[in-house]
């Protein structure tokens, strides 16, 4: 007999929150959010280890300090304190501490800030130098809560004034070094208002090189905090100067910096006045160095761009960016995987000509590698989320991902992984059952998808179920044009869904409060089950009747087989 639905709001109320069918653009775009949200955590735990693990420089003795060709040779450091900063006041002055230095050698030097504060504050070079030089010791030691005693010190503002003393190079190096230091801690907002940015930006076109590595490390660690902090060194014009440091013969630790500080530059919405053909010339370059730093730096730019330019998924084409960062799939770091597989995720939500252009450059078969193998968890969600749309288009671009080969693994991973990749899995999956011609729907089958899709239907995401719903519906579809074809009386995939305990799912989902998934959960009972089944319905199909079941085969197997052989669902 007929199920009787349960109780259900009027008509007038389901007709009102319906949802018809999937919308291809929505489909592909419809975990933008969750892919944005991923991408800035992994950008933040990133910015946040480079910062931590640059190299600390070694402290300078006195006399080699006071000569300007020694301090050309130190290397700046984006680390401050790495410790919460103390709010004890300032100890009483004492003598210098020897350079030598037992552990609370930074502490016995903090006993002389006072001291410290009034030679900034003098009118003789030396002394700022000196005590400009003692700061950045202090800022250098990241074991030591230095910064907030600093600040309240009220030196920030003496510090960005001596930036503009061209006349004294030491002195600009020394006062961008504290800046950078400063700015690496929780204090970055006061060293971008304390007047120090527009400065730093007129010391990227300084004849010292040094001094131009300190500027941009400094405008990085700036832009590297809140947006706010951004805007202010955009607005500056700092993107211009930035870029004119890409030149031939640039040293290795320099373009590592000013990728860096670039990528940071570029994360967030960009401002209608930057170029940013300019900035992607650059990037397209850097995007083919060996040097794993730049390359990464680069990439995760590429992202930032695609997210926030206007049409900036094309820009990223229209600069010739996709060959090689489908190539970089190959790359054996997965530092450099997961910017560049981020990247193509964040293409692959484009239109269906910009997502044509990944099928084009081959990206199925590099894919392929990363779900069967064992990669990080956050490449192989991104990893999914490419097919799935993908999969989202034409028949023609699933029949791509068939040909590569990448049905298998997908499926494995629906069976076997963590929910939040079996989600990503399972949205593949479904896109693929949903948009797939009666012979990519057998080939799914014997893959082994029906009985892990009908799992999904216990899942909490209501978007997703819909989905898998559209995939099953459309291949129960394809079973009654077999059924007809073969002259049978059983549709053989509405027969394995009932095996499989799948009718029990749907059956459970007519208590969902959706009325998308209502509708189209009854439409699927009445149209394929209409009766109740049990196990003495002379109606099933026993071990025998092979013409009415469902053959899974292995995952070895490269095309579909008939569907002729009792249900078995083996890997």
């Amino acid at each position: 007999m007929p199920r009787a639905p349960p109780p259900r709001p009027s008509e007038d109320a389901r007709l009102a929150a319906y949802k018809p069918g999937v919308d291809v653009v929505r489909s592909r775009r419809r975990r933008e959010d969750r892919l944005l949200a991923v991408r800035r955590s992994n950008r933040d735990a990133g910015l946040f280890k480079r910062r931590r693990d640059e190299p600390t420089p070694t402290p300078i003795p006195p006399a080699r300090a006071a000569t300007p060709s020694s301090q050309a040779d130190d290397v700046p450091t984006t680390t401050a304190a790495a410790s919460p900063p103390s709010s004890a006041p300032s100890s009483p002055p004492s003598s210098p501490p020897a350079e030598s230095v037992p552990p609370t050698a930074a502490d016995s030097e903090l006993e002389g800030l006072s001291e410290m504060v009034e030679k900034v504050w003098s009118d003789d070079t030396t002394s700022q130098l000196e005590a400009t030089i003692q700061f950045r010791r202090l800022l250098s030691d990241e074991k030591n809560p230095t910064v907030i005693k600093i600040i309240r010190a009220d030196v920030l503002p003496r510090f960005s004034d001596f930036l503009s003393r061209h006349e004294h190079p030491q002195l600009q190096m020394e006062a961008a070094w504290v800046l950078t230091n400063i700015a690496a801690s929780d204090y970055t907002l006061l060293v971008a208002e304390c007047g120090a940015v527009p400065r730093l930006v007129q010391l990227l076109e300084s004849a010292n090189a040094n001094i131009r590595h300190q500027a941009i490390w400094a405008l990085g660690n700036i832009a590297a905090d809140v947006p706010t902090c951004r805007e202010i060194v955009l607005d500056h014009g700092a993107v211009t100067p930035l870029l004119a440091q890409f030149r031939e013969g640039m040293k290795v630790p320099v373009l590592r910096t000013a990728t860096w500080a670039l990528s940071n530059l570029c994360f967030g919405k960009l401002p209608a006045e930057v170029q940013v053909k300019p900035i992607l010339d650059i990037i397209s370059q850097l995007i083919h160095s060996v040097d794993e730093k730049i390359l990464g730096d680069a990439c995760w730019a590429l992202c930032y761009i695609c997210d926030g330019v206007s049409d900036g998924i094309q820009h990223v084409l229209d600069a010739g960016a996709c060959p090689q960062l489908v190539n970089l799939l190959m790359h054996a770091s997965a530092n450099i995987l997961l910017p560049v597989i981020t990247v193509l995720a964040r293409i692959s939500s484009g239109d269906d000509a910009q997502v044509q252009v990944l099928v084009e450059n081959d990206i199925l078969n590099y894919l392929a590698p990363l779900l069967a193998r064992n990669y990080p968890k956050s490449i192989k969600k991104q990893a999914c989320l490419i097919v799935s749309n993908i999969s989202t288009g034409s028949k023609d671009n699933i029949q791509a991902v068939i040909d590569a080969d990448v049905i298998s693994p997908l499926i494995f991973l629906l069976k076997t992984s963590e929910k939040d990749i079996k989600e990503e899995a399972a949205w593949a999956i479904s896109n693929a059952a949903s948009g797939g011609s009666n012979d990519q729907i057998q080939y799914l089958v014997s893959r082994g998808c029906l009985e892990p899709l009908c799992n999904v239907l216990t899942y909490q995401d209501a978007d997703l179920i819909y989905a898998c719903l559209e995939g099953l519906q459309n291949i129960l579809q394809a079973g009654a044009v077999g059924k007809q074809g073969q002259g049978s009386t059983v549709n053989p995939y509405a027969q394995f869904i009932l095996e499989c305990g799948g009718l029990d799912k749907l059956e459970d989902l007519q208590e969902v409060d959706n009325d998308a998934i209502y509708k189209l959960v009854m439409k699927l009972l009445e149209g394929y089950w209409d009766e109740e089944v049990s196990d003495d319905d002379p109606n099933l199909p026993t071990s025998n009747d092979s013409a009415e079941t469902v053959e899974t085969a292995s995952e070895d197997a490269a095309q579909p087989t008939e569907p002729s052989a009792s249900p078995n669902e083996s890997e």
